[in-house]
């Protein structure tokens, strides 16, 4: 009956009209049959979108008289008061007309929480929904990881939030805080958000936003028989009756379960309680129409809250069973992901630390290379130094033997010429003198090649060990696994090279392959995964439980502790009577179903009672 709108069908405009849908993160164009009844219309849309839970939604229009209506399913949609304009296309919001009364509870699909999400955020950003402003931080903070992901410091720079609609404005207004400094609150609780998926964020920012006073409630102005202008408001339990400057804490409460029929006469609006014995809840609305939207409201609403009381259909325990099953391998894969990430980061840390010591011992490499090189130079000048006193020396004691045949020829010569003694005798001991003196060089000369001979030894004897040395610590990093052992065998080849003169066939030592290390293959092998056993998950669900209250305690906690780091910054001039509300609620300890329950207190009769005297 219904078809999607396509370029290459011919158009019909005798037959169809064009129909346009607009959900809160896309828009649907459709041609719609002219016969086609709203039921047609809101199938198409549920299809197009995978929803299943229809029950909570509907299909939102502005009549050709400016009011907000709901379209009605049972009746052609030519037949209901659209603007009925050719040459424009007919436009529909899809929205949710339902809350349910626990989130986690009865949201089954994640698409049904994800449109559930975009639409309480947005009643809350454009404040027709009330939130203190910790909570607003708190929320934001949930909205960006269901957005952004994990937190990462690296990629994370101040101001990237700066463009997200985060906060309401009047939360911005009331207090002396830039942009910057409301960012840095909602980052802290960002980051405490690492690991929780988009689906699971979405859920948490649900289950805070349930417990506001003003979720899930439907507004209309009334008057009782005194003509006292209150405020009625249609929520998943009940009706609440609330004062005309309080949206917050209504003053009493009829729930579904009291209520036998309703109905409207113009302007008057009839309820019927279950007890007997109990006068009409009777009220006046404005106009006619909103009683028309009021009992519809109030149907639906009462219908969800009888069927909640009652076993689940087939259809939904199948939807629970396949989302429990969805949910159960998505944690699965989330853990096995977890796991990879985590051994991941462990091999790159591994690594990162290979390297390093690479590094290290590569400029350890260098320094005693240069030391050997440096001992190398020292041993050569030393055996320089070594052979030329060996020469000095021969020379000096040629010298030396010289001067005595010099002395053994002047003394035959003294024995010859008698006259000639006193010369020779002078010349005798001028020899002598400088034999004395050769002699004593000689002596000094080959002291000084001993000397040099001991440190030529004891050089060659540090060269020796710093070869050792070499060879040792080379032989000790052949463990090195396969990550590094193309870095080593490199500086291996290279040091190879280097000292192969000085090494000579010990160097061999290092020739081949370094090899593969076995704690590197241990953590190779662990990326080998098995799959998570079912059991322990279910042990691990039940754990959770265990720490919801723990887990709530600390929300409070934090909550506390914003609220009074920013009362400091508030401006008394900009809070709102819902924030001097909320105020004085706190400060006796209230909340929003402590309210509730005192609202209920009493019989249903006692509450007509009292709503009439209002």
């Amino acid at each position: 009956m219904l078809e999607k709108m396509s370029p290459f069908r011919k158009k019909k405009s005798e037959k169809s009209f064009p129909v346009k849908v607009c959900t809160l993160d896309a828009e649907l164009e459709f041609n719609l049959q002219w016969r086609a009844t709203g039921r047609d219309l809101f199938e198409l849309v549920c299809r197009t979108i995978g929803l299943r839970e229809t029950w909570y939604f509907g299909l939102q229009y502005e009549d050709s008289k400016g009011f907000i209506s709901w379209l009605k399913l049972d009746k052609k949609v030519q037949d209901q008061s659209i603007q009925k304009d050719p040459q424009s296309t007919v436009s529909f919001m899809f929205f949710a007309k339902f809350y349910p009364e626990e989130v986690a509870e009865e949201l089954v699909q994640e698409v049904t929480k994800h449109y559930f999400f975009l639409q309480v955020k947005q009643a809350i950003l454009s404040m027709d929904v009330y939130c203190p402003p910790e909570a607003s931080v708190l929320l934001a903070s949930y909205a960006v990881q269901a957005k952004f992901g994990d937190f990462d410091l690296d990629t994370y720079k101040p101001g990237m939030l700066a463009n997200e609609d985060l906060l309401p404005q009047r939360v911005i207004d009331q207090y002396q805080m830039t942009l910057d400094m409301w960012e840095e609150r909602i980052r802290v609780w960002y980051s405490d958000h690492r690991g929780m998926s988009r689906d699971e964020a979405e859920m948490e920012y649900l289950k805070i936003a349930q417990d506001l006073d003003m979720y899930g409630v439907n507004y209309f102005p009334i008057t009782n028989k005194k003509e006292t202008e209150l405020w009625l408001g249609v929520t998943p339990l009940g009706l609440n009756i609330y004062e005309k400057e309080n949206k917050l804490q209504p003053k009493t409460t009829f729930t579904w379960a009291e209520i036998r029929h309703i109905s409207f006469d113009d302007k008057k609006f009839i309820i019927k309680p279950v007890d007997k014995n109990s006068p009409n809840f009777v009220f006046f609305s404005q106009k006619v129409r909103m009683n028309k939207l009021i009992l519809d409201l109030c149907m639906g609403n009462h219908d969800l809250f009888m069927r909640r009381r009652k076993p689940d259909s087939m259809e939904l325990q199948q939807m629970k069973a396949a989302a429990k099953e969805e949910k159960q391998r998505r944690q699965i894969e989330r853990n096995r992901l977890a796991r990879e990430k985590q051994l991941r980061e462990e091999a790159e840390r591994d690594r990162a630390n290979m390297e390093q010591r690479l590094l290290q011992y590569q400029e350890e490499i260098r320094l005693a290379n240069e030391a050997l090189k440096r001992s190398e130079e020292s041993a050569d000048l030393l055996a320089e130094k070594s052979r030329v006193a060996e020469e000095e020396a021969i020379l000096l004691s040629q010298k030396a033997s010289e001067a005595e045949q010099e002395i053994t020829r002047l003394r035959l010569s003294a024995m010859r010429k008698e006259e000639e003694k006193v010369t020779l005798e002078r010349k005798t001991r001028e020899a002598e003198l400088l034999t004395a003196r050769l002699v004593e060089d000689s002596e000094r000369r080959a002291a000084e090649a001993n000397r040099l001979k001991e440190e030529l030894l004891r050089a060659r004897a540090a060269e020796k060990h710093a070869k050792e040395k070499l060879l040792d610590f080379l032989s000790r990093e052949s463990y090195t696994g396969s990550t590094t052992a193309s870095p080593i065998s490199s500086v291996t080849t290279l040091y190879s090279t280097s000292l192969s003169p000085c090494l000579g066939t010990d160097l061999s030592l290092l020739d081949g392959d370094v090899g593969t290390s076995p704690d590197l293959n241990l953590t190779l092998n662990a990326y080998d995964l098995a799959n998570a056993d079912t059991d322990q998950l279910s042990l691990e669900i039940e754990k959770e439980r265990g720490f919801c209250l723990e887990k709530q305690k600390h929300l409070q906690h934090q909550l506390r502790e914003l609220r009074t780091e920013i009362a400091v910054l508030k401006v008394a001039d900009k809070q709102t009577e819902f924030d001097q509300l909320h105020s004085e609620q706190v400060k006796l300890g209230e909340n929003k179903y402590s309210t509730l329950k005192k609202s209920k207190s009493g019989s249903t009769k006692s509450r007509v009672a009292f709503f009439e005297e209002l």
